[in-house]
């Protein structure tokens, strides 16, 4: 980086959504692979809204934990919060924030009014990218193959059981069912039969209002391709994700050191990886994402390829799979955090112009 000063980054973390934990796992990796080459000045947003002081926020990102916090700088929410945290002095913001609340356009929103560059999509590309039916429905209208899937609401759920399952029902089985607006795989549950299904939309009426059922793939691969940058993106080689027996990529398995291998690259003919990494710039296109994104594919074993999910806001610790994809590309973890910074920086500056 050519500034005279490090780069003053506000990292901002935790949040009121059933990804709080991972938020605080991403952001504390970012502090220890970054902390020296930016300046960077961690605040969290704890499980009741408040916006902790950089020291308090510090003390919890050691932890892990931001409950026991005892922090009587508080701010009492994020926009006072915010407002005390001088937006003015920092270059930019990272919203390490998974989740409702946060990678979804809410927090783009206020920084956008705020006027300051923040890593990431802009409100378009978080909004459309967080909700998975809204996602899938602009993946259609551009013809981008995908897994056959279906909504259910929860009060249509409520009122009428019956005509819900059947809404379903040119779904084979098994499917999986997964909270419309929630990432790290929080709230999802795989069925094989409608006793399964009806328990595992209860759950993902716990995080949502609205779920998506999805048509497993049985005997695919998950693939992931890495995309980085703003209006000229760049796409990583893809990786895999091998969970051995009846398992699926769930929580435990992203969070857990050893829970799954990562197969970085992945071994798939130079053919698939070129339909992989073209499909995943167009996802990252058509929901007008920013600076970065994950792009989440199914492999059949047919050979066919099926895009998943666009996220925005990946989960960012050593151990997940977006910084390891770059590094694989030759992109080093604390290179990828400055260069998401100076994304933010130009991205920022080109939008002045309007």
């Amino acid at each position: 980086m050519s500034a005279a000063r490090p780069r003053r980054v506000l990292l901002l973390c935790g949040g009121l959504s059933g990804e709080h934990d991972v938020s605080l796992a991403s952001a504390a990796s970012v502090l220890a692979a970054a902390e020296g080459r930016l300046e960077l000045v961690p605040r969290v947003i704890d499980r009741g809204g408040r916006l902790l002081s950089e020291a308090a926020s510090r003390r919890a990102l050691s932890a892990g934990d931001s409950r026991d916090a005892d922090d009587e700088d508080a701010a009492p929410d994020l926009l006072r919060g915010l407002a005390s945290a001088d937006l003015a002095g920092v270059d930019a913001v990272f919203p390490l924030l998974h989740g409702p609340n946060g990678e979804d356009g809410t927090v783009q929103g206020l920084l956008t009014v705020a006027g300051v560059p923040f890593v990431g999509s802009g409100v378009l590309g978080s909004a459309a990218a967080m909700d998975k039916a809204t996602m899938k429905r602009i993946f259609a209208a551009d013809g981008l193959p995908q897994v056959a899937w279906g909504e259910v609401a929860q009060h249509a759920w409520a009122r009428d059981p019956a005509a819900a399952r059947a809404r379903l029902a040119h779904l084979p089985w098994p499917r999986f069912v997964k909270p419309a607006n929630l990432g790290s795989s929080v709230g999802i549950g795989r069925a094989d039969d409608e006793a399964g299904q009806d328990a595992a939309l209860r759950e993902a009426f716990r995080h949502d209002r609205r779920a998506v059922v999805e048509a497993g793939v049985v005997g695919g691969r998950e693939l992931e391709v890495a995309v980085l940058g703003n209006d000229e993106p760049q796409a990583a080689p893809p990786g895999e994700i091998r969970v051995t027996g009846e398992a699926f990529y769930d929580y435990e398995h992203k969070y857990t050191e050893g829970g799954a291998d990562l197969v970085v690259p992945a071994q798939v003919p130079a053919a698939t990886a070129e339909t992989l990494r073209s499909l995943a710039l167009r996802a990252f296109e058509l929901v007008d994402a920013a600076g970065l994104a994950r792009v989440d594919f199914f492999l059949t074993a047919a050979g066919e390829v099926l895009i998943n999910e666009i996220n925005t806001i990946p989960g960012f610790t050593r151990l997940s799979m977006y910084p390891r994809l770059w590094a694989s590309a030759g992109v080093a973890y604390p290179d990828l955090i400055e260069r998401l910074v100076e994304l933010a920086v130009e991205r920022h500056r080109d939008e002045a112009r309007f």
